[in-house]
């Protein structure tokens, strides 16, 4: 198992203390640190400003969102970083939801998988830079051409040479059929709000990928599970529990519309469906107070490591145990010096 630091995404301003926390997770051994976005900061540019701190951890998103950018947009920023970073850079992508898509970056949303296929395979052909690009569409043709056009746009090729010629692609994904599309084009599946108690059928899931996976790519045997978990150490259970409650409410209850929430779907199927629907109930209501309050701590318990240091070592003994390769902490420096002594 390897260890990452997530740091996410922020609102009002970057968390207080994240570059020494930053440059902690590479003192303690973590190889990985892992930014996200929404519709505030960008899960870019974090990397670049803190991983100039650091010489060796790994720099990821997790996720950068497809509809913020173009595929030759991504691929520019990311072939960049990697020249930077002296080749660290792991590209995580998602495709988001209806009203991130639609509303802020004014994007459609139809036909996600459709639209990740032809996205990461655009990636693909930039990153190798064998040929000028081109892309048959129909989600993503290159060059565009058609009604609206100019009739110019040409096929090209990058002028930047890259560092590596397959920098490592990991998708997002919580329903069936996007994580079976993870295993059979990508590097690694980001899960979230995944649990332990879900290993079966994500096993299945992969091996349901893996088996369309084209042999040019690297073999499943290399392909990486990373997942956040939130880990609160503290001797008190229910105390340590409240602090994830919060985001557990808001991935459940606002982050997506009523009927299309990708994130309370991915819960449900954990066994809580009746908590998700009065979580968002609550939170649709405004009275994110009790929205909080409804998240159950079994819940908590199935997605996150809470508690005691002896909890959070048992906990951590059924993620090692599973198909994720790689925890992604989510947390304080102290959960962060925890988890290094637990590895010993």
């Amino acid at each position: 198992m390897d260890y990452g630091y997530m740091l996410g995404y922020w609102r009002s301003a970057p968390p207080a203390g994240a570059l020494e926390a930053v440059l902690a997770a590479e003192r303690l051994g973590f190889d990985s640190i892992w930014t996200s976005e929404a519709y505030g900061s960008d899960a870019f540019t974090p990397l670049a400003w803190w991983g100039a701190s650091t010489s060796r951890i790994r720099l990821a998103t997790g996720i950068a969102q497809l509809s913020a950018r173009t595929a030759a947009s991504t691929a520019m920023t990311a072939m960049t970083l990697d020249h930077l970073s002296g080749g660290r850079v792991i590209l995580g992508l998602g495709v988001s939801g209806p009203q991130v898509v639609e509303g802020w970056y004014g994007q459609p949303f139809p036909k996600p998988l459709a639209r990740t296929r032809e996205y990461v395979a655009i990636l693909r052909s930039i990153m190798a830079r064998e040929a000028p690009v081109t892309a048959p569409g129909p989600q993503l043709p290159l060059p565009l051409t058609g009604e609206g056009t100019t009739g110019l746009g040409k096929p090209l090729i990058s002028t930047l040479h890259p560092l590596r010629p397959r920098i490592p692609i990991h998708l997002a994904a919580e329903g069936p059929r996007n994580t079976a599309l993870a295993a059979e084009i990508a590097d690694g599946w980001l899960p979230f709000l995944h649990s332990p108690s879900q290993d079966p059928a994500a096993r299945a899931l992969l091996a349901e990928g893996f088996a369309k996976r084209d042999p040019s790519l690297p073999p499943a045997e290399a392909f990486e599970v990373s997942v956040p978990v939130p880990i609160v150490v503290d001797r008190d259970v229910e105390a340590a529990a409240d602090r994830v409650r919060p985001m557990i409410a808001l991935y459940v209850g606002g982050m997506g519309a009523k009927g299309a929430n990708f994130h309370f779907d991915a819960v449900a199927r954990l066994g809580y469906e009746e908590a998700c629907l009065r979580i968002q109930e609550l939170y649709l209501e405004g009275r994110k107070a009790e929205a909080i309050a409804a998240v159950p701590t079994a819940l908590v318990d199935e997605i996150a490591l809470v508690g005691p240091i002896e909890r959070v070592r048992d906990g951590l003994a059924r993620w090692e145990a599973s198909v994720v390769t790689r925890i992604l902490v989510q947390g304080d420096l102290a959960a962060l010096e925890a988890v290094a002594r637990l590895r010993g």
